[in-house]
Order: C-alpha cells, then sequence, then structure tokens
C-alpha cells in the first residue's frame, strides 16, 4: 500500500506545515469518514468545527484559516485547498484497467487502419477505413472509430463510446462511457405536401481540440455542413447534448443535462450550469457564465452572469425572485 509521511506530502504542495503527525498518511477522505492514517481537507470556517470529531490525521486546509490541529495531527496551509487535494488525488491515483496485450485479437481494424507506437485496443473495438490513431491513444473494449477518423496522440476513449466517420479529434483528450461523437444532427422540415417530415442530410463533421474531457453519455452532433467544433481545454459533464454546427471556445465548462441547439456559439472560458439549455443561433460571449437551469434565448455578453428562464442578469433575476416571494407572502 502508498504511504506518505505528512513531511513528504507537504514537500509536494510547497505549503505550511502546522503541527505535526507520525502517522503514515495512505489516502484522502471526507472530514466525517476519515480514519488515523488518512488526510482530509478544510475549505472554509463552517467546517472548521467538524475537525474535533474527525479521526483524520493530518488536513489541508485555506492559509487564513486559524486553528489548532491538536496533539499527533497535522494541518497544511494551502492558498487553495481544490487544487492541493487534486495533486493529493493523483498520489493516490490506482493503476487504470491492464491490456494483456496491446491490441486485443478479437479488435477488428481496418488494413488501412494507421496505428501509432504504442496504442492499446481492447476487447471487440472497430477501426475503420483510413482511420488514423496518433502515438499512446487507449481504446478500451468495445468502441468504436468509423472510416477517416483521426485520433491525435495520448487520447483516452472508454467503453461503448462511438465516433463517426471524418471526425478529428484532438491530443489527450478523455471521451468516458457511452459517449457519441458524430452522430447525426437534428435536422428536419415538413414535406411540400405537410404530411411527413423530411430528413436534412447532415454532411459535415466534428472537431475536437487537445485537453478535452467528455463525461459519459454525452453527445456532439456532426454539422449540417462544415463543422461542430469544441476548443481545446473544454470539459463536458456527463448527459450533456451538443447539437449540430454549435461552436464552442477554448477551455468551456458544461455541467450535466445542459444543452446546446443548434448553432450556438460560446466564447472562450464560458460557464454553463446544469440542466440549463441554450436556445439555436445564439452567442454566448466570453467568460460570461449561465446559471444552472436556465433558458438562454438571446445573446448574452461578455463575461455577464444569466439566470432564470428565460434568463437575464442574475442581479436583475435575483429582485425579481425577491419581489415576487414578498408579494406572495403579503397575500
Amino acid at each position: 500500500m502508498i504511504s506518505y509521511s505528512i513531511s513528504e506530502i507537504n514537500n509536494i504542495l510547497k505549503g505550511e506545515l502546522v503541527g505535526n503527525t507520525n502517522q503514515k498518511i495512505e489516502g484522502p477522505a471526507e472530514l466525517q469518514t476519515a480514519n488515523s492514517n488518512q488526510i482530509t481537507f478544510i475549505g472554509s470556517n463552517k467546517y472548521l468545527k467538524l475537525w474535533t470529531d474527525s479521526k483524520a490525521c493530518a488536513a489541508l486546509i485555506n492559509y487564513n484559516l486559524n486553528i489548532d490541529p491538536g496533539n499527533n495531527r497535522a494541518f497544511i496551509k494551502v492558498k487553495n485547498v481544490d487544487l492541493a487535494m487534486a495533486k493529493i488525488l493523483e498520489l493516490f491515483k490506482p493503476p487504470s484497467p491492464m491490456f494483456d496485450t496491446d491490441i486485443h485479437p478479437t479488435a477488428v481494424i481496418h488494413e488501412t487502419a494507421k496505428i501509432g507506437n504504442g496504442c492499446k485496443i481492447g476487447s471487440n473495438c472497430f477501426v475503420g477505413k483510413d482511420v488514423e490513431l496518433g502515438d499512446g491513444v487507449i481504446l478500451y473494449p468495445n468502441v468504436c472509430v468509423f472510416d477517416e477518423t483521426i485520433i491525435g496522440d495520448g487520447t483516452i476513449v472508454w467503453s461503448g463510446t462511438i465516433i463517426r466517420e471524418r471526425c478529428i479529434i484532438g491530443n489527450h483528450c478523455i471521451f468516458h462511457a457511452n459517449v457519441s461523437i458524430g452522430a447525426d444532427g437534428f435536422g428536419y422540415r415538413p414535406s411540400d405536401d405537410g404530411k411527413q417530415l423530411v430528413k436534412i442530410p447532415q454532411i459535415g463533421n466534428v472537431i475536437i481540440g487537445h485537453y478535452v474531457e467528455i463525461g459519459a453519455n454525452s453527445c456532439v452532433d456532426r454539422a449540417k455542413f462544415s463543422s461542430t467544433i469544441i476548443g481545446d481545454g473544454c470539459k463536458i459533464d456527463n448527459l450533456v447534448q451538443i447539437a449540430h454546427n454549435s461552436i464552442m471556445g477554448r477551455s468551456c465548462i458544461m455541467a450535466g443535462h445542459s444543452g446546446l441547439a443548434g448553432s450556438v456559439t460560446l466564447g472562450d472560458g464560458v460557464i454553463i450550469g446544469g440542466s440549463a439549455s441554450i436556445k439555436d443561433h445564439t452567442t454566448i460571449h466570453s467568460g460570461a457564465t449561465v446559471g444552472a437551469g436556465s433558458g438562454v434565448i438571446n445573446d448574452v455578453e461578455a463575461g455577464e452572469t444569466v439566470l432564470g428562464y428565460p434568463a437575464q442578469n442574475a442581479r436583475d433575476m435575483l429582485k425579481q425572485w425577491v419581489s415576487v416571494r414578498r408579494f406572495v407572502k403579503n397575500l
């Protein structure tokens, strides 16, 4: 079992060590459930009261918190507890599932496919015609990569994911279980006689930048023409829908159950809260935030925070909610 002394951990975090403990630290845990060989974290004053009853031998705490750790216990003061805890989690991260062979004998790989150095391809995978896999790509069992798709170095694709034809994926991406990349966009129009719906062909593709992570069961649809684009560093949660011809800038975040309709444009660093819905042909400019459960039907200015359904400036919406609450209370 991996273990570290408190001094070894502090050398990695480069924080301020307060107190000391001779306990070997064998992993992280929450305040309420930690045992005497675990480290926990305290991010704000409201959790300080839980430290007394916690069995943890050590904790990461924000540098502005003042509390004595107690006998044979220690704090490491840091500027950002969340980022410090991320480093702790990396220390104790268990190994990924192992491959007995680099390319499983049940994988079906077209003779024209180009497979980079150090790739691993699991059982029952399909790699189509003229596919290119960069160095160190990992396809876990039951992944399908269709014709002419390009996947960059170090990208990891988990089981059940389907990447349709002609998509372009960057380096060091992570696609979790059952992601769909490049399915047909949702495009239909009434027929001339008005009795049925005519499917609009979707002949574009999906382009995904570097260091993009997409959560389980999320979908990124191909463009009607041109490309649906996900910029470098974007992080997409589970059960997210990104429709045809949408464009996301760099380092955007989309939380679970949120969705972009067709031809939405996000600038850089946009944050979309859980279950938020963005109307088609809408632009959300760089640095804007859309609150959870909101419905955006108009463009959002750079740096603005919007909230509600329909979404509007968060301060204005909060004032409305307060007014409505007072009105109802006085009925």
